[in-house]
Order: C-alpha cells, then structure tokens, then sequence
C-alpha cells in the first residue's frame, strides 16, 4: 500500500495544479499513433481513433464551438450515442475550458431541458438522429442544439489554443437521480482526475497489453469515468459499442477484440448468465469488475466457473467514482470475504456511523456509511457540493464536515471489510441505471388521467429490479392493459426510455400517513 500512497499523492498534486490542462492531461501528451478509441458497431465493424485523429478533429471542433460563442466555464451538454463523435466532440468541449454535461441518450426532451435549465447550459451537442425531437420540443429554450455534422461543415481553419484552467476548476457536469427530488447535478473538478486514474490503476490493474472495455453508457458516472475519462487520462485504448445492449452482441465484441479487462453493471453479467451456456474458447478475459449495484455471491460464482477468473463487485457514487470494493492490482488486494462488498479502495477511507449520531459505529454495528473528507485520510476526495442546490449539499455531509453520508446503511467489520444492509434508499436500480421512483411518479402525474401514483422497485432475475407502478386513477377513467400502455409510453416520451413502469396496477388509494406523506413501505410490491 505503501506504494500505492506514492503514486497517489502525486496524481493528486499534478492533477490539481494550478495549470492543469484537460486537454493536455487527456490527449495531447500522448504518443500521436496509439489508439484512443475503438468503435465497434452492430455488425462489428471495428474503427480506430488515434490520439493524432483525436486532436486534430477536436481542435478543428473547439474552433467552431468558440465560434459560436461558448467560453471557459460554459456548461455545453451532450446527447450523443458511445463511440468516436462523443469522444471529439467532449475533448472539444474541454479544449475551451468548458464543462461538459453528458445527457443520457433514454432521457425525453423534458428531461434533456430540466438539466439543461438547471444547468444554464449554453448549447447541446448531439447527432444527426437526435436533432429533430429536441429542436422541435426545445425550440424556445435559451440554448442552441448543434448536430455534430453541422459543426464540421462550419469549423474554422485555424484551431485554437487549448485552455488551462486548473485542479479546483469544473469540467463535467453530472446529473444523479435523486429519490427525494429532482436530478442533482455534479460538478466534477479537474483534481478529480486523480481519483478515476487510481480506480482504473489500482481497482481495475488495466495494463498497457490489456484491451480494456467499460460496456456502461457514457451517460452515466461509472462509463464516463471509467469507460471515457480514466483510458484517455492513461493513454489507454477505451473499446465503445455503437449499439443497445444484447447478451450475444457483447460475446462477439468480447471474441472479435480479443477483450482481457472487462467491466459492466451487474445487469450485463445476468443477461450474460441467462443466455450463455458455454463460452467460445477465444475469451479469456484476464479481470473482470461489476459496479452499480450489489452483485452478489451466486453471480461472482457463475462467472468464475464460467470464465476462469474472479468477477470482482467495486462500489461507486456519482459524486466520488469507485470508493471500495475488491482491487485487482496486487498493490491494493485483499482476499474476498464472503458476504462483503470489499473495502476501501487506496486513497479512500470508508467508516461507519453511527445511526443516531455522527460518531464511528464499532465493528459489527448498523449505521450510515461514510467517506471521510480529510486530505490526510482521503486524498481522492473531490466532491464539494451539489450544482445550485445548497440544500441537498448539506445532507450529504455531517454537521462538521469531516464526513460524506453516502445513504447507504450497512456495517463493518473489524478489518475495515463492508457490509451492506440497504443501497440508496428508494432508487431503483434497474439493468444497470439508477431511477428516481420521484422522477416517474412526477411523469406519470403529468396525465390527465392519474390522480396519485407511487413508484418503487420489485425483484427480477435479469434486470435486478423492474420500475412498477400503483396508480390511482381520475374519475371516470378505466384502469385496463389499454390505459396502463398509454402510461407506459407517456413516461417513455415525459421522461426515458429506461425508467418507464414496466408493471402498472390500478389501485383504489395509496397509503399514506395522517399528514399526507406515503407510506412507500406499506406500497403493495408482489
């Protein structure tokens, strides 16, 4: 561990340097012919993207952005599918001292706009296919959205010059669903830097004869982080599939490449399990990581007997990247103790508190996990509050600021190893993304015909948890299949595609307390 501390100690002084450079940091110190990105398709056409291409098309992209008005400290989103575009298009972004804010794909333009107002955002960026739905419901927003050919066809002759603007500055902007309220936004500083190259170092022991693939959308925490930020700041090859998710797909991407470090959602590995009865003797992937949600004993088990290789469970938030879990470089590992999600990750020190006060908990006892805040006990800590929401950054941290409440509860036992006893309060996790039952009961409110509705998560072997629904229903209307489709699409077109309640129920009341509050406990989950 010793050596661990070295090397993290000075990622962190380097990445937090008063001077410190995205651009530089993620693509320009590199080795001009080595690859940044690989494109696969659906059909499995691979196209590489070197760290020279790279530049040379986002230079020429930053000059058009600048063009058009966007600066330092701008916050530019992106609604852009995984491959080489996304890649030029957030270097581009970076280049002028702007923040980027991914917006995942599955989100509705009402949702692409609450994030895009809350972030007084300057522009989107998308591709072609995107352009005509979010033009036409955001055609009176404050913004601009840009395709990405559009951009090409307008960039001026003479890149510009690639802004420097510091550890302690924002360059992504991350919204996280909330169970208790509207997304939160993070902003993600430079210095963070330091924490996503340890996980991709230590946690995942990507190494250079690796090829590495992080199947997690861009869109969200884990795949940014690690699957688009972490390769380009190691100068590491990062594989993104142009295409949905499929069981089969991700067995052809996994031979095609030659993959030996893969990592997914828990959600990947059970749609794996469901399918895969034998695996092609041309995969032999070296390290395999889940994070997103808990794993699980029986799942870790099926990939080993079917891969040969331990599959490794590390915990992650938004607002930190990977914090614990089970290391794979030797430097960090530490034997699997049953039952445990792991422990600290190096440059992390995790404790529990104690549920009534903001003491540490003894081993063995229930309480609220924490990250420590202190830079002597947590050097990688980088989140200082939420974007806009004072209120919300207050209940993330104890009263004296010495810890970060995670939400979730568990224990811990006396060698530092966790156990966790419930994840986020309400969220639900389903294949892999994390929804605001909040988010979905305000979509579903939205109709005409829903009174109440109370949103929550039921079990299921693929997907972890399915989005159901118990609605109440405005007199007069019937509740049938019929209406419970006319939700379901409503939520798919008010808000995403990934969240819409996949089991709708029609109820007389929903639960509640004497002051009006539900009693989401007391929700009917069969």
């Amino acid at each position: 561990m010793e050596e661990a501390g070295r090397v993290i100690r000075e990622w962190v002084h380097v990445y937090g340097a008063a001077d410190a450079n995205v651009a530089l940091l993620l693509n320009d110190r590199h080795p001009a012919a080595d690859t940044a990105v690989t494109e696969v398709t659906a059909d499995l056409e691979v196209r590489d993207l070197s760290f020279a291409d790279l530049r040379e098309r986002s230079e020429r992209r930053a000059a058009t952005l600048r063009a058009l008005g966007v600066r330092a400290g701008d916050r530019v989103g992106t609604f852009m599918e995984k491959g080489h575009e996304q890649a030029v298009t957030a270097l581009a972004i970076w280049r002028l001292g702007a923040v980027q804010m991914p917006l995942f794909t599955a989100l509705a333009p009402s949702a692409v706009a609450q994030r895009a107002h809350d972030a007084a955002a300057t522009a989107i960026i998308c591709d072609p296919a995107h352009a005509e739905p979010l033009r036409q419901d955001l055609n009176a927003a404050p913004w601009d959205v840009h395709t990405t050919d559009e951009l090409d066809a307008a960039a001026p002759a003479d890149p510009v010059p690639s802004v420097a603007v510091g550890g302690d500055a924002p360059f992504l902007l991350v919204y996280t669903s909330s169970p208790t309220g509207p997304p939160r936004g993070v902003p993600v500083p430079v210095r963070a830097l330091a924490a996503f190259h340890s996980y991709f170092h230590f946690g995942l022991d990507v190494t250079p004869s690796d090829v590495y693939w992080n199947a997690t959308d861009p869109g969200w925490g884990y795949g940014l982080y690690y699957g688009l930020v972490a390769p380009l700041l190691a100068g590491h090859a990062t594989v993104q599939l142009r295409a949905g998710f499929d069981p089969e797909l991700t067995l052809d991407v996994l031979s095609t490449l030659g993959v030996t470090n893969f990592t997914a959602t828990p959600a990947v590995y059970r749609a794996l399990r469901a399918t895969v009865k034998t695996l092609p003797p041309e995969i032999m992937p070296r390290r395999l990581s889940s994070a997103g949600e808990p794993l699980g004993s029986e799942l870790a088990g099926w990939a080993f007997d079917l891969f040969g290789t331990p599959l490794y469970e590390h915990y992650d938030k938004t607002e930190l990247g990977v914090v614990a879990g089970y290391a794979h470089h030797a430097d960090a590992h530490v034997p699997v103790r049953g039952g445990s999600a792991g422990r600290a990750m190096p440059g992390w020190t995790l404790s529990v508190l104690d549920a009534v006060d903001d003491n540490e908990a003894k081993p063995g006892d229930p309480g609220r996990l924490a990250v420590a805040t202190a830079p002597d006990a947590s050097p990688l800590m980088w989140f200082t509050g939420y974007h806009n929401n004072p209120a919300a950054s207050a209940n993330r941290f104890s009263p004296d600021g010495d810890w970060y409440v995670t939400g979730d509860a568990g224990t811990q036992d006396e060698d530092g190893y966790l156990f966790f006893s419930s994840r986020d309060h309400d969220a639900i996790v389903t294949y892999g993304y994390r929804v605001s039952p909040m988010d979905v009961e305000n979509a579903l409110l939205g109709h005409p015909a829903v009174a109440e509705a109370a949103v929550f998560g039921v079990p299921d072997e693929i997907a972890g948890q399915l989005v159901a629904a118990d609605v109440v229903l405005t007199p007069g209307q019937t509740g049938d299949d019929a209406m419970a489709q006319v939700l379901q699409d409503y939520v798919r077109e008010r808000f995403a595609s990934h969240a819409f309640p996949r089991r709708v129920s029609f109820v007389s009341r929903l639960p509640r307390t004497a002051s009006g509050k539900m009693r989401r406990g007391r929700v009917p989950r069969a």
